[in-house]
């Protein structure tokens, strides 16, 4: 019988181009978590136990290696760690549908900008902030995890197209700045 190796879409690909690194990130598990009608302060007991909260929308929270991320009304991925009892709530495991890729350093909204259809400058788009959106032709789940950072969720069916998109953005800006690559 063969055996599987579980591998990651991107190999963990990282590169630097200008002042942008744009490299695939390691989350951990991903969850679904679904509200059934009512179910709310059911889940609310199972998630106080890793220190978090449904998040409101646009937005996601982090503790101790943990975040729980707003993907829609009454819905939120959580990520990197496996999730608790949650009464109230229909729980899918995601881990294998979805790729992350973090992009960081002074350029990384401008070659976002080129990208997706939001103002994602920090007075906009500040810490903390997650948004569903376009990224170029794919859906897309934005996370603000810095001043200049992101974290890009795409399905992993998309992640070498997300990667050349963003890649051939971080090329325009860099030869802009006269950057040699």
């Amino acid at each position: 019988m063969p055996e599987l190796i579980a591998k990651s879409a991107l190999e963990g690909r990282t590169e630097t181009l200008g002042p942008v690194t744009l490299a695939e990130v390691e989350v951990g598990p991903i969850t679904s978590v679904a509200l059934f009608p009512g179910g709310g302060k059911l889940a609310a007991k199972g998630l106080k136990a890793l220190g978090l909260a449904m998040p409101g929308p646009n937005t996601f929270t982090a503790k101790k290696g943990s975040r729980i991320v707003w993907t829609g009304r009454d819905q939120a991925f959580l990520i990197g760690v496996e999730p608790p009892a949650l009464e109230g709530a229909a729980l899918t495991d995601q881990t294998d549908g979805w790729t992350v890729l973090g992009l960081s350093g002074a350029g990384a909204v401008e070659v976002l900008a080129r990208l997706v259809p939001l103002d994602l400058r920090l007075a906009a788009c500040p810490v903390g902030t997650a948004l569903r959106s376009q990224l170029n032709h794919m859906n897309a789940v934005i996370l603000r995890t810095g001043d200049h950072a992101f974290e890009i969720m795409v399905f992993r069916s998309m992640a070498r197209s997300a990667w050349h998109e963003i890649h051939a953005a971080m090329e325009m800006l860099a030869a802009r700045a006269g950057t040699k690559f």
